[in-house]
C-alpha cells in the first residue's frame, strides 16, 4: 500500500479488533479484483468461522459520504469491509442498516456473516498527539481541479493556464494539484505527455470527498415547492442554470422519479423563483448550488456526468443509488476511449 496513512491506519484497525478475540489476517494489498484495485485482501477469523473480505480503507467517515462508501463497497462483488479511523454511534446504526460491514480504530464492529455475527458500537476513539496526514489535492481547491479532468480525462495534459480557467481556480491550486496527483498514484509522464491513471478509484474519492467538502460550500438558496412536476419541462438554460442530480438523471436514464431539484448557476434568479412558485426553506426540496467549472462544450442543459453521478450519491437513498449505478457504467465507458 503506497500511501502511508492508509498502512497505519489498516494496522490500527487491526490491533484493536484483535482486543474482540477475532483473528485478522492480511492475505494481500492492493489486489486487483475485475475492474477494481481494493486496498486489501483480509482474512477475518472467530472461532472455527472464517470470512475472505476485500478491504477499503479510508478515514473521516460521514453522513454526507455514506452513500459514497455503500456504492464503492456494493461494486466488489465479494464480501466487503470498511476499514475506518472511527464510527460514531449513529453512522454504526446507519451502516448496519445498509449491510455495510465495517472495523474502526477505536473497536466498533459489524461484521454479518452468518453465522459470524460481531456488532459493538459506542466505543470511543483513543485520543492521538498531531495531526493524521492530509493532501490538499481532496480540499475544495482540489476538487474543482480535479473535476474537469474526470469529466475530460484528455485534459491532464493541457497547459496549468487552461486548466485553471476550466476549474475556476487560481493558476497556482492547479500547480500543487498536479504535484500532489502523481504522489498519490493519479498522474504520470506518458511519452512525454502527462496522464490520468486509475480514473475510477480517483472519481470515487472525488466522489466522496465532494459531499463532504465542497458542495456543502457551493449551496447558494433551498426552495420549497408544492410539487415537482415541472422539472419535466423546464428549460434550465432560460434562467442560466444547468440541470443536476436527480432530474439530470431522470432526463438520461428514464428511470427515476425526483424527490429533489438541483440546479447549478451563478446566483438565485427571481424570475425562475416566481415562474415556479418558489419561496426560501432551508428544508426545501429545490436547491440551487454555485456554478464552479467553465468548459468551452458547454452546449446541454445538464451537468456533466462525474456530477450528476456525485449529486446522486450524495443523496444516497436506494432510488438515487441504482439510479447512480447506470450512470456510473457511462462515465467508466468514456475513461476507456
Amino acid at each position: 500500500m503506497d500511501n502511508p496513512d492508509r498502512q497505519n491506519l489498516l494496522e490500527a484497525v487491526i490491533s484493536a479488533a484483535q482486543q474482540l478475540g477475532l483473528g485478522i489476517e492480511v492475505v494481500q494489498l492492493e489486489p486487483q479484483l475485475g475492474a477494481a484495485r481494493e486496498d486489501a485482501l483480509i482474512r477475518v477469523r472467530y472461532g472455527d468461522q472464517e470470512v475472505l473480505y476485500a478491504a477499503e480503507v479510508k478515514r473521516g467517515i460521514r453522513p454526507a459520504t455514506l452513500g459514497a462508501v455503500t456504492q464503492q463497497l456494493a461494486r466488489l462483488g465479494q464480501p466487503a469491509l470498511l476499514v475506518t479511523n472511527y464510527v460514531t454511534p449513529p453512522l454504526a446504526d446507519a451502516l448496519k442498516e445498509r449491510g455495510v460491514a465495517f472495523l474502526d480504530e477505536a473497536g466498533n464492529a459489524y461484521l454479518n456473516h452468518p453465522p459470524l455475527l460481531i456488532w459493538v458500537k459506542g466505543q470511543r476513539p483513543k485520543q492521538k498527539n498531531g495531526a493524521n496526514p492530509t493532501t490538499r489535492t481532496f480540499n475544495p481547491g482540489g476538487l474543482q481541479v480535479i473535476f474537469p479532468l474526470l469529466c475530460h480525462p484528455e485534459w491532464a495534459d493541457r497547459p496549468y493556464r487552461e486548466i485553471a480557467q476550466t476549474a475556476g481556480v487560481a493558476h497556482g491550486t492547479v500547480g500543487w494539484v498536479l504535484a500532489e496527483l502523481p504522489k498519490l498514484g493519479f498522474m504520470a509522464e506518458v511519452g512525454g505527455k502527462r496522464r490520468l491513471l486509475q480514473p475510477e478509484r480517483l472519481l470515487q474519492q472525488w466522489v466522496e470527498a465532494y459531499a463532504r467538502t465542497l458542495r456543502p460550500r457551493l449551496l447558494i438558496g433551498r426552495f420549497h415547492t408544492d410539487q415537482l412536476d415541472w422539472h419535466k419541462t423546464l428549460d434550465p438554460g432560460k434562467y442560466g442554470y444547468l440541470l443536476g442530480g436527480e432530474p439530470a438523471a431522470a432526463r438520461l436514464t428514464q428511470h427515476l422519479r425526483p424527490g429533489t431539484i438541483t440546479l447549478y448557476g451563478p446566483k438565485v434568479e427571481p424570475r425562475f423563483l416566481l415562474d415556479q412558485r418558489l419561496r426560501p426553506d432551508p428544508q426545501g426540496k429545490v436547491e440551487i448550488l454555485r456554478r464552479f467549472w467553465k468548459f468551452d462544450d458547454d452546449h446541454q442543459l445538464l451537468t456533466p456526468l462525474p456530477l450528476i453521478y456525485a449529486d446522486l450519491v450524495a443523496i444516497g437513498d436506494a432510488r438515487c443509488l441504482e439510479t447512480a449505478k447506470l450512470i456510473y457504467g457511462d462515465i467508466i465507458a468514456r475513461f476507456g476511449r
